[in-house]
């Protein structure tokens, strides 16, 4: 009786276990589905020629500094490169280009084991990797928005963040699981944005600024781009680079007025967005001299840079702020 009990049991044991093959793999097969889309691999990456030294002895419109990792990297836009090296005190014409594929390239970032980088006048995103000291363009995002213009690898949600400059488009990609294969994980927009050119976002927890390209600061939710505040600015800063948050106060860059005239480019900072509709706000451009194009701040080794262009010998500022006041402010380029 037992031996004909097993022999009924069998059948249906396997019909389950192949059921649970089925759910398994159906459920893994829709948590694929939800990448819109894979990288393209560049499968002659390991095959490219050794690290070339910067053959530049100056900057041609820097646009973002920072350092990932061991790493120094510097975006010099209108040279079309990235350059790195292990020291800030190296002149540029020491260190290495990490890569020259980019046309008119403006930020980098890294989750510490890929780095992304926007190739914006090709509507690229270029994924690096680094072997035995080598950084190896292994991924590409090709038809990514119009004029991909700034990259920021968020840690709470570990996503990059990719905004499309002219279309309004927010653009969110991940690594695969227990790998650095990266997958295009959802396209968020605001539709107001679409035509308009917005240069940087700034993530502050749950929620994202949009720099003004419409004669406002947007506030919104990260998750789903929903608009929850807007800040009206007036025509001579309305066209602004980036607003990040030190201390108490807004600090923003700007590169034009509403019309694209870059003479009015300066630097200001207010501790309330809404004051900004009456112009009151610090102008705050002399402490860097003046004259230029101020862009994109950033903060490491415990200190913050600002790039501007247009002021030759004054490339890269390093600075301080102590108790709201800004110190120590030293030109590094």
């Amino acid at each position: 009786m037992k031996k004909k009990q097993l022999r009924l049991l069998l059948p249906l044991c396997i019909l389950l276990l192949c059921c649970l093959a089925g759910i398994l793999c159906f459920f893994r097969s829709r948590a694929q589905e939800t990448f819109l889309q894979l990288s393209e691999l560049n499968e002659t990456a390991k095959e490219e020629k050794d690290t070339a030294v910067n053959p530049y002895f100056d900057l041609s419109v820097p646009t973002y500094i920072t350092r990932l990792q061991d790493t120094y990297f510097l975006v010099d836009c209108y040279h079309d490169e990235i350059i790195c090296s292990d020291s800030l005190s190296r002149p540029l014409n020491e260190w290495d280009v990490m890569t020259d594929e980019i046309s008119r390239g403006h930020t980098i970032a890294s989750d510490g084991e890929v780095y992304l980088a926007d190739d914006t006048e090709n509507h690229r995103i270029l994924v690096f990797e680094k072997e035995d000291g080598k950084f190896l363009h292994t991924q590409t995002f090709s038809d990514i928005g119009v004029r991909p213009h700034y990259i920021v690898y968020d840690e709470k949600t570990r996503c990059f963040y990719v905004l499309s400059s002219m279309t309004g488009e927010l653009y969110v990609f991940t690594r695969e699981k227990d790998s650095t294969r990266m997958a295009l994980k959802d396209v968020r927009s605001i539709e107001k944005l679409n035509g308009i050119y917005v240069r940087s976002f700034t993530i502050m927890g749950d929620e994202i600024y949009f720099v003004s390209g419409n004669s406002t600061i947007i506030r919104a939710r990260l998750k789903d781009l929903k608009i929850l505040e807007e800040y009206p600015v007036p025509p001579e800063i309305a066209g602004m680079v980036q607003l990040t948050k030190i201390q108490d106060y807004f600090y923003i860059t700007v590169s034009t007025d509403a019309d694209f005239n870059q003479d009015y480019a300066t630097f200001i900072r207010t501790k309330d967005l809404h004051s900004l509709a009456s112009g009151d706000y610090e102008d705050i451009y002399s402490y860097f001299i003046g004259g230029g194009t101020p862009y994109y701040i950033t903060s490491f080794d415990g200190h913050y840079y600002l790039t501007e262009h247009r002021l030759p010998g004054h490339s890269v500022w390093q600075f301080d702020v102590e108790d709201n006041e800004i110190v120590n402010v030293i030109p590094v380029y």
